[in-house]
């Protein structure tokens, strides 16, 4: 007894130490590829949180199933082996792993608060620019030239004199080295950072961006404000007359006693202005000082909010404004501008070396000293980067590169197709910096990558996603090549269906078959008429369009009345003239109206749909028959 009882919870022991292991069982096994648990009931969720009425389970299953057998018929099909797939699928990886990198975005929310925070306050600078050397040696030159001139600011010689003279920013002719109030987001990030951390009063230290060698001057600091404003706008034509100018006013100004009246502005806005912003209403979002043209710019600020101005004009044409409000914008507001900010300038590089640092010190990550040392020795025995040097130190070399996981390693032969400038480099610090930088983005991919397999294994919500994003690319391939594609290719079949299933394919009233003709004039027009008799029936359209080009347009159509209006006029004979400025002179080119189709082209779309529905399903009857699904049934009542 006391043997049975051991010998049981024994039994007991092991079956809750399987059951502990298997916390994601396999739900099914379609064409030898395991399916579990997590993935189906991801999937089922997310179907049932986007239809409007929920399926059952026994209902999303049926579909499930035949979707993974889409797949495994695509994987048959050797799609997920294409260079192109690969290509992408590995940028969605790339992506889609970002968010899981806790690290990247506590560090990209750091510069984001860093630059609402800035955006906070307006800078008024003055600033002073030289141009970059054209290595480091010229450009330490610049640095020092840089640094004399504001030994001779900080002794008292005129900021402006000296930038009519010596700066190279092209605006100086118009600013004398002054901008005024300027804010975040609007200069590169080693820029702002001089901004906010010079003191008023005081002289930054000579500094470099990718644009040049720079110094500023801060003279004062204020909180911002800007202006949401919205307004209608009437263009000035290009090289404008008087007269021109005088219609664009008479146009504002009835535009403004619309408004006095009552009118709606937004209303307006989309019907009358010819800005970009017509389609919001006018709307122009918030803005700052130094962003909008004069008098634009005063105006605005100058209105009380809820206040409609009269109609002005700036050098685009005539405007009316309406002030929404006036403050420091929201973070919300300001996150679309603070974002691509980010994007275009220093700080996305910094983010993206913090991701690799933070991947580097995940997977133990060493670049190796004997490869260092590999690269000294060729920068003095070759000390340019060409062709002869990647074939003589690179190309073939199976020296590690760096190591990682303690036990990998990626060999330097991998840098070759990365080391490919589109110029000979000959300095020897810039053929360093450019060699080290395509270290990084080998570094970049392959961690990248090794963190990619460690979520799929070890994050069923990043694994469940991947899988999505994948299954769907392949999804999509397979039923284009089975269904959509294959319904437009298959002539010979679309004809034999559409000769069998005629009778669904009559219509209920006569339409219009042929090519309608309009040219630019009544004598082009009258010009064709008399080459239809030269030119042959098969050979007319070719021959019309080489011969007059732009002068004509050549529309095919089927439509019945009142699905074109030219056909209405010319073959239905209801209707007035349709206005077609550029094309006014028209005529039925070939054909007419005819009571049925002829043939399979006049019903093309419709018959291609349903022959798509006859291919799906006879694929769907191949799928069951290849690739059959081994559903366990006691994993799917654990489906929550």
């Amino acid at each position: 007894m006391k043997a049975k009882l051991l010998i049981s919870s024994l039994l007991l022991g092991t079956a809750i130490l399987a059951f502990a292991k298997v916390k994601d069982p396999v739900l099914m096994t379609i064409n030898g590829k395991d399916i579990k648990l997590s993935e189906f009931e991801y999937l089922y969720h997310k179907n049932n949180q986007q239809q409007v009425e929920k399926e059952t389970l026994e209902q999303y299953l049926d579909r499930f199933v035949l979707y993974k057998q889409k797949v495994a018929d695509a994987e048959a099909a050797g799609i997920d082996t294409t260079d192109l797939f690969i290509k992408e699928f590995e940028g969605y990886q790339k992506d889609l792993s970002a968010p899981f990198m806790a690290e990247d975005t506590t560090y990209r929310w750091q510069f984001i608060n860093e630059a609402y925070q800035r955006s906070q306050k307006e800078i008024d600078i003055d600033h002073f620019m030289l141009p970059l050397g054209s290595n480091s040696f010229e450009t330490d030159r610049m640095l020092a030239r840089m640094d004399s001139i504001r030994t001779c600011i900080l002794n008292g010689e005129k900021w402006e004199d000296l930038a009519d003279k010596f700066s190279s920013d092209p605006s100086k002719a118009r600013n004398h080295g002054h901008y005024g109030f300027v804010s975040a987001c609007t200069f590169p990030y080693d820029f702002e950072n001089q901004m906010y951390n010079t003191p008023v009063g005081s002289v930054s230290k000579p500094f470099t961006t990718q644009f040049g060698v720079h110094m500023i001057r801060v003279n004062n600091e204020r909180p911002r404000s800007d202006v949401h404003a919205k307004h209608i706008l009437k263009l000035f034509p290009r090289e404008a007359t008087e007269e021109q100018k005088a219609q664009c006013k008479a146009q504002i100004d009835s535009i403004y006693a619309l408004l006095k009246a009552g009118a709606n502005f937004e209303e307006l806005a989309r019907t009358e202005s010819q800005d970009g912003s017509a389609q919001r209403g006018g709307d122009l979002g918030w803005f700052g000082r130094g962003r909008m043209v004069q008098p634009f710019e005063d105006i605005a600020f100058d209105l009380a909010d809820g206040e409609i101005s009269e109609p002005f004009a700036t050098k685009f044409g005539y405007h009316i404004i309406k002030k929404v409000a006036h403050g420091a914008p929201s973070l919300d507001e300001m996150r679309p501008l603070i974002d691509r900010a980010i994007s275009r300038d220093e700080r996305s590089k910094l983010i993206g070396q913090r991701r690799i640092n933070d991947l580097k010190n995940k997977f133990n990550y060493n670049l190796n000293p004997e490869f260092t040392a590999l690269l000294d020795k060729a920068l003095v025995e070759h000390a340019l980067l060409d062709s002869a040097f990647v074939a003589t130190y690179i190309k073939d070399n199976k020296m590690p590169l760096f190591f990682y996981n303690v036990k990998n390693s990626v060999p330097v032969s991998q840098l070759a197709s990365q080391l490919i400038p589109q110029k000979p480099l000959v300095d020897v610090d810039q053929v360093r910096e450019f060699i080290m930088s395509k270290v990084e983005t080998v570094t970049d991919g392959v961690l990248t990558e090794c963190n990619a397999r460690e979520l799929m294994n070890n994050n069923p919500e990043y694994r469940n996603l991947i899988n999505e994003y994948r299954d769907g690319m392949l999804l999509f391939e397979i039923s284009n090549r089975r269904v959509w594609k294959a319904a437009n290719k298959d002539t010979v079949g679309l004809e034999n269906f559409y000769a069998a299933n005629r009778a669904r394919y009559n219509w209920d009233e006569p339409h219009f078959k042929g090519i309608i003709i309009s040219a630019k004039s009544d004598s082009i027009l009258n010009l064709v008429k008399a080459d239809m008799r030269t030119f042959g029936a098969d050979t007319l359209t070719d021959a019309l369009h080489n011969k007059y080009g732009a002068d004509i347009r050549m529309e095919r159509m089927v439509v019945k009345k009142g699905e074109n209006e030219y056909a209405d006029y010319l073959a239905f004979h209801v209707g007035e003239k349709p206005e077609r400025k550029a094309y006014p002179a028209m005529m039925i080119l070939e054909g007419g109206v005819i009571d049925q189709p002829e043939d399979v082209s006049d019903v093309r779309g419709a018959v291609a749909s349903d022959y798509q529905d006859v291919l799906e399903r006879r694929w769907k009857e191949e799928l069951v028959q290849k690739y059959p699904a081994k559903i366990n049934k006691n994993v799917l009542k654990q489906v929550k």
